[in-house]
């Protein structure tokens, strides 16, 4: 587990202003993330609010976060659980190529003890959208707020065989708009108005933080992507496990053809792109294939488990763009499928942090690459 620190000297409770920590497949002990997590909710003062989509953990890494969790509520600490209601088993990718197996509503609900906790459905029972966030708001109304996001579930398989990273930031203008996004969903029960008051840029020691959330902002986000992606001058580096938005594709396409970079790669999830391709066949979708294999000609794929509810789950699980100095991420998946879930992203201007994001994308293509080799 590697992990960065960046930013000015927080409130000396929380963390840094920013701090990153990159995850990979066999880097670190799940002990070691959960216990960040438990460093996390222990310095709350006022309020732990989790908006998860997967929270399953074995006995001995949940014993002490469950213990936690209790202590702060009975250190009159307001502690509030949003999960996914969870879907009927379908495919791998029209489940936004990240279905959880069933399970966190049970392991949810036993934490009990004053804990609140409310299920999220996506609006329509018909359609697989998902409440598919990984984000915590400590003491969010207050000047020590700090936000926990990125891509990270909080299952064993995320923390020991998933490439993933965290981001925390310490900012109560930022927890703004995560505490807004969480009400719209507390309150209501499910994802349809999530993004409606919740987009922004703030300032973090000194650096641009922007932020939105989809569904509502959806289909902006997707063109924003694009958009940062399209006017990138020197690097463009991507660790994302699909890629299958047309804006995004289009705009990669048209970077690399620019002949502008001077660097351009990254790292996907071969298993679960081939799995898209096949779904592509024979519709409109289909030149979507041909625009995929074009970039990827320029990128490492990791040869992941292929998904069944029981098996492992090692996929390359990263949202990241880096853009010249900008690193787009968060629960976001560069796909259509995200443009519909309740999601968020951020995007992080600055040039340390994306040159740390940089040589995480670098080391891991090279490991990829090299399993590819031998």
């Amino acid at each position: 587990m590697s992990r960065l620190v960046a930013g000015s000297q927080g409130s000396g409770v929380g963390p840094l202003a920013i701090s990153v920590t990159f995850l990979e497949q066999d880097g670190q002990q799940p002990s070691q993330v959960a216990a960040l997590l438990d460093q996390f909710f222990r310095a709350a003062r006022s309020s732990l609010h989790l908006a998860i989509y997967d929270f399953r953990l074995s006995d001995p890494l949940a014993a002490p976060l469950t213990l936690a969790l209790r202590e702060r509520v009975s250190a009159g600490i307001e502690v509030r659980i949003a999960y996914d209601a969870g879907k009927p088993f379908v495919g791998f990718q029209q489940a936004s190529a990240d279905p959880a197996p069933p399970g966190t509503a049970r392991f949810v609900n036993r934490l009990s003890n004053g804990i609140l906790t409310k299920a999220i459905t996506g609006g329509d029972p018909h359609l697989p959208r998902l409440m598919h966030h990984k984000y915590i708001i400590r003491d969010g109304k207050s000047p020590l707020g700090t936000v926990w996001t990125g891509s990270t579930n909080f299952t064993d398989d995320s923390w020991m065989y998933q490439e993933n990273n965290i981001v925390q930031i310490e900012s109560p203008e930022l927890c703004a708009y995560f505490e807004t996004d969480f009400e719209e969903m507390w309150l209501r029960g499910d994802i349809a108005t999530t993004g409606t008051h919740d987009k922004g840029m703030v300032q973090v020691a000194g650096k641009k933080v922007g932020v939105a959330f989809a569904p509502v902002d959806g289909r902006s986000i997707d063109q924003e992507i694009a958009h940062v992606i399209a006017t990138a001058r020197r690097r463009l580096k991507l660790c994302s496990m699909i890629i299958t938005s047309g804006a995004i594709l289009g705009a990669l396409g048209d970077a690399l053809d620019g002949g502008r970079l001077s660097e351009f790669g990254g790292v996907y999830d071969a298993t679960q792109m081939e799995s898209v391709f096949e779904q592509w066949h024979g519709t409109p979708a289909q030149w979507k294939t041909k625009a995929f294999e074009h970039i990827a000609a320029a990128m490492t794929g990791k040869r992941s488990t292929p998904f069944q509810p029981d098996s492992r789950h090692d996929f390359m699980h990263n949202k990241i763009v880096i853009a010249d100095d900008t690193v787009i991420t968060g629960s976001y998946n560069l796909s259509h499928s995200a443009t519909e879930n309740a999601e968020n992203v951020l995007f992080l201007h600055d040039p340390e942090l994306a040159d740390q994001y940089n040589a995480y994308v670098d080391r891991l293509g090279r490991r990829y690459t090299a399993a590819i080799v031998s």
